[in-house]
């Protein structure tokens, strides 16, 4: 407890320091040299300092502003702390609290949870009176829906909260505070017809979030951490089910999407996690339909262990979109046609508008006239190859700015390497070929010999549906 305690201490100092908050006795380094005569500033990181020196700079501070900023911090930081530490010294774990476990234990955690929750507008909310002594099992999920604003930042709109039973326990709409500038209706399926004479806020969706959590019941979505930034919410005790599934390439960083956990079949079983599609191609999301689906994928793995490797979804490119490369990363201010530059070919640019706003980059396609001329181009690119964060291949390429600087910008293949794309490779000019490392040939090969593999297994699929018809 006491180690648990230096840990807090240390996060609000340090963050203390990086707001450059002011005390009586001035800020950190200030408060540093009137209070340690010997070292002074000169020994200012806060986790090398006592608890009692730092007390004693947060005692400083008189304003109730500044209290209830520290309350707060003290709050968040306590309950992500206490989650942690009570899990890791329980001889024998519940399923749900395996899975916090998990959630917490997931290398891009405290990227993604990291929250402003010692903003005035932010909730904190409780662990529960008897958290120590019996943490509550209780599982509710949630899902929320989120609209562009006219300054570039996002708003929730819609919010949806199911129980274990699938059954609802929070369905609202909320009228953002700022002007929307893009409804998003064919992701969100929301449209400005559904806020006529809403009057719902973020404030009254943290209360009845407040009421729902006041047990420490534990909050489980998909990318939870998006919901609870929505919201303005930090919970301590949470389930991601982008977290505890995991795709089986380790190639890609990418998270699976709640549609492919859905639909994905396991590595070692020939059956699906759910059975069933969230939604087709193109569909705009359904907020209760999203949190039933999080929450089923989580009960899939308390009663049945379903496995948490899922194969990569290869998706068909269309013919028409084999003939592109997309670029992207490109400076904001930099011409387009600057990119004849470093791609060779034949090709027109077409710059594409982001949904997120404007911003300091910007993307763009590469269009040529045949998959055949895109793929030269891309081959005889000059720059270090990677696989962006679904699996396909990128080269990160070097282009040299007017005033001098040198910026790089990604271009990548609109789709995977595959089998079939390995064997019209060899089908082009030698000297198309000849930038192509002899690892990635290598790997190509490998790639062929695994088709087999991937035969059999729609053959057995194909076998079992003859079976039960």
């Amino acid at each position: 407890m006491c180690r648990l305690r230096m840990q807090v201490l240390v996060q609000i100092v340090k963050l203390a320091q990086k707001n450059g908050m002011k005390g009586d006795k001035g800020d950190w380094k200030e408060f540093l040299k009137a209070f340690d005569t010997k070292f002074g500033s000169s020994m200012s990181d806060p986790a090398k300092r006592t608890p009692d020196v730092l007390r004693a700079f947060l005692l400083t501070f008189k304003e109730r502003d500044d209290i209830n900023f520290f309350a707060k911090t003290m709050k968040s930081h306590s309950n992500h702390e206490q989650v942690k530490q009570h899990l890791k010294s329980q001889d024998e774990e519940s399923p749900e609290q395996m899975l916090v476990r998990l959630t917490l234990e997931h290398p891009r955690y405290g990227m993604a949870y990291s929250f402003p929750s010692h903003e005035e507008d932010w909730f904190v909310s409780k662990l529960g009176k008897k958290f120590k002594m019996k943490p509550s099992n209780t599982l509710l999920a949630v899902d929320c829906e989120m609209v562009l604003c006219e300054d570039g930042t996002e708003a929730l709109v819609e919010i949806c909260v199911v129980d274990r039973d699938l059954q609802i326990k929070l369905h609202e709409f909320v009228k953002p505070q700022k002007q929307i500038a893009d409804y998003r209706t064919q992701i969100t399926g929301v449209s400005a017809k559904d806020l006529d004479g809403i009057t719902c806020s973020v404030k009254d969706i943290q209360n009845s979030m407040r009421r729902l959590l006041c047990r420490g019941e534990i909050l489980v979505g998909h990318s939870l951490s998006n919901d609870l930034k929505a919201m303005k919410v930090d919970h301590a005790k949470v389930i991601d089910t982008s977290f505890i599934y995991k795709y089986g390439d380790e190639s890609t960083r990418k998270r699976p999407s709640l549609n492919d956990l859905c639909k994905a079949r396991q590595c070692l079983f020939l059956e699906t996690v759910l059975g069933y599609e969230l939604r087709k191609k193109g569909a705009s999301h359904n907020c209760a339909d999203d949190a039933c689906a999080a929450m089923k994928l989580v009960l899939a793995k308390i009663e049945n262990g379903s496995n948490d490797v899922i194969p990569v979804t290869q998706r068909d490119v269309p013919e028409n979109e084999k003939g592109k490369l997309l670029v992207h990363r490109i400076p904001q201010g930099l011409p387009s046609k600057e990119l004849h530059q470093v791609i060779g070919g034949d090709f027109t640019i077409e710059t594409q508008v982001s949904k997120k706003g404007p911003g300091d980059k910007y993307s763009a396609f590469a269009i040529f006239n045949s998959p055949v001329e895109a793929l030269n181009a891309y081959v005889n690119l000059q720059g270090d190859e990677e696989k962006d964060s679904c699996g396909r291949p990128q080269k990160l390429v070097s282009l040299k700015l007017e005033s001098g600087l040198t910026t790089t910008i990604c271009v990548r293949k609109m789709s995977p390497d595959s089998s079939s794309e390995v064997s019209a490779k060899r089908s082009y000019p030698i000297e198309a070929l000849e930038g192509m490392s002899k690892r990635s040939k290598i790997d190509q090969n490998a790639e062929v010999s695994q088709g087999s593999s991937v035969d059999l297994h729609y053959e057995i699929e194909r076998l079992k549906k003859l079976v039960t018809e």
